[in-house]
């Protein structure tokens, strides 16, 4: 049954209000931020053909009836980023995008079923120009609502001061003692025993059935993470080419791609692309990405044909999506998700 959620509640509201105000006005802050850069706000449809092909996102599905009585399968989309790359194929140069999202089986501190995504994307410009971006807006976040720092957990980071950039290899050395590059060969393939062998040896625990690129996650989310972001933001970088799908390799090193998120506070506050723009590997990343999904859920999701045509007259092209409520939460030391949303989805309870 439905959990009678208190968010409404007078009290409850008047505790939450100055978190939701703040809200409002860093929205305001950060269009105004996009619109002086001569980007144009955009609106996508939540429901897709495909929520997206990540092996670890799960979605919301539902059934659009036709007049006929027709059944075609639709979800609500994990992220605007196809629609927002379709865009970018039809010509926009400079988009914006404050989306409602929906992700399942995600509920927390910092998750929630529904929660806002800005994404934003810039045609032929490097992916280094969205980490100036990152840089400003964490500033322009803390400084609408008067912050001196970013709060979380009760660690803070300093918004005003030049992000660290640090690569993915570099912080499983410095956090692990793991040479990850040692387990990746040029073509971008993986090695299992020889990253599983590097685990053992820091005393990190492998499991028989582990993949590569579950031994992976666990040194990020118990060894790195948790060092990222505090006294001033880390942009975590170069991610191996298995763990960016929709990613372009890197020139400098077939290894890795360009890919980066950014941490304040041990937060993931953002994921960033040089995009891809090969429709032919596009299609075979996700192909491998609903193989791992199938073995790991038993369920796939359908690739967008729609998208794959579009990403083949795309131009060059950088794109970023960013937790906009958890931004929020940071900038004004809320400590919950459901703090900084006007109205929290009811919890569902034995």
């Amino acid at each position: 049954m439905p959990h009678a959620s208190p968010w409404w509640t007078r009290d409850v509201h008047a505790d939450r209000r100055p978190f939701l105000i703040g809200r409002n006005r860093i929205q305001s802050a950060l269009r105004r931020f996009f619109d002086e850069r001569d980007f144009i706000e955009v609106d996508t449809a939540a429901l897709q053909v495909s929520p997206g092909n990540e092996a670890h996102l799960h979605a919301f599905a539902t059934q659009a009836l036709g007049l006929d009585g027709s059944v075609q399968p639709l979800y609500l989309h994990t992220s605007p980023e196809f629609a927002c790359k379709k865009l970018i194929a039809a010509g926009e140069r400079r988009i914006a995008c404050f989306a409602h999202v929906y992700r399942n089986r995600e509920r927390g501190a910092l998750h929630h079923p529904e929660f806002t995504m800005l994404e934003w994307y810039r045609a032929e410009e490097s992916y280094e120009t969205l980490m100036r971006d990152c840089a400003e807006i964490l500033a322009l976040a803390a400084e609408t609502v008067a912050a001196r720092s970013l709060i979380y957990g009760g660690r803070e980071c300093d918004p005003f001061a030049e992000p660290e950039r640090l690569s993915v290899a570099e912080a499983f050395s410095r956090f692990a003692g793991i040479d990850l590059l040692g387990s990746i060969a040029k073509d971008g393939s993986t090695d299992r025993e020889n990253l599983a062998a590097a685990m053992r040896k820091a005393g990190l625990r492998v499991a028989r059935d582990d993949g590569w690129a579950d031994l992976f996650s666990r040194v990020l989310v118990e060894k790195i993470e948790p060092n990222l972001g505090f006294g001033r933001a880390t942009i975590l970088d170069e991610y191996p080419v298995s763990e960016a799908a929709l990613a372009r390799r890197a020139a400098r090193d077939p290894r890795v791609a360009e890919r980066f998120e950014l941490y304040a506070c041990g937060v993931e506050l953002a994921n960033a692309f040089g995009e891809l723009t090969d429709a032919a590997e596009q299609r075979r990343r996700f192909a491998l990405e609903m193989e791992e999904k199938a073995r790991v859920y038993g369920e796939t999701y359908p690739i967008d044909d729609d998208f794959l045509a579009a990403l083949s007259s795309m131009p060059e092209a950088s794109g970023i999506a960013l937790g906009f409520d958890r931004l929020v939460m940071l900038a004004t030391g809320a400590s919950r998700i459901d703090q900084v949303l006007w109205a929290p989805v009811a919890e569902v309870t034995p």
